[in-house]
């Protein structure tokens, strides 16, 4: 069992967070992972509850939520292993380290879930459907494996347009007001930020995308 006082973090509350996402059976960082096949990818999952409920929906299929903060992602963690779901795992990693957590040409569907516009033009390679992440995506993608994006900022959301259309992918599914659309019950499903922006009176625009296979 990890100790919490190993970590050397002075904010007694995230060195906790830390330690249990250490001690979870579920959890895993980048180096431990034993690369389980998956089907879907979260990436920059948070808690990962998103992930947790497709998860519970679907108990044939294999789920990882990634993130790089295991603070967030133990929530997820802990909660999978209360409702006895053995069907998703969590690993700490970074976006662009995803060829090194699944195999290429292998998962079925990934998503990314409100990741952070990064509004600064110079920030704009940082921006997780940069061209460079979108190849990362693609690497790993089985044919005909779809990318699945929400988000509610809608010039964030243009420019992912734009930039899925220059990569060349095609656009399967799309919708401006994803709560109201009449697509999948499961895209509806609420990440813990969405639940917040929502109340706000925000709403959620989601696109579907896929790239033939060379």
């Amino acid at each position: 069992m990890i100790n919490p006082d190993d970590f050397i973090i002075t904010r007694k509350r995230k060195k906790y967070k830390f330690a249990k996402f250490a001690n979870a059976e579920n959890c895993f960082e980048l180096e431990q992972w034993p690369k389980y096949t998956v089907d879907c990818v979260e990436i920059g999952a948070g808690t990962g509850l998103f992930s947790v409920e497709l998860a519970a929906r679907h108990p044939k299929r294999r789920f990882l939520a990634l993130d790089v903060k295991a603070d967030r992602l133990q929530k997820g963690a802990y909660e999978a292993i209360q409702r006895g779901l053995t069907n998703i795992w969590f690993v700490r990693a970074r976006a662009d380290q995803l060829d090194q957590v699944v195999p290429a040409d292998s998962v079925r569907a990934i998503w990314v879930t409100f990741a952070d516009p990064f509004p600064r033009a110079r920030s704009a390679g940082r921006r997780m459907t940069h061209s460079t992440f979108l190849a990362k995506y693609y690497s790993v993608l089985a044919p005909g494996g779809k990318l699945q994006i929400k988000h509610d900022n809608l010039e964030f959301f243009h420019w992912t347009l734009e930039q899925l259309i220059d990569d060349g992918w095609k656009i399967q599914e799309l919708s401006f007001d994803l709560p109201d659309s009449n697509l999948s019950d499961d895209y509806k499903i609420l990440t813990t930020y969405e639940t917040r922006w929502l109340a706000e009176g925000r709403t959620t625009y989601y696109v579907a995308a896929t790239k033939e296979k060379e």
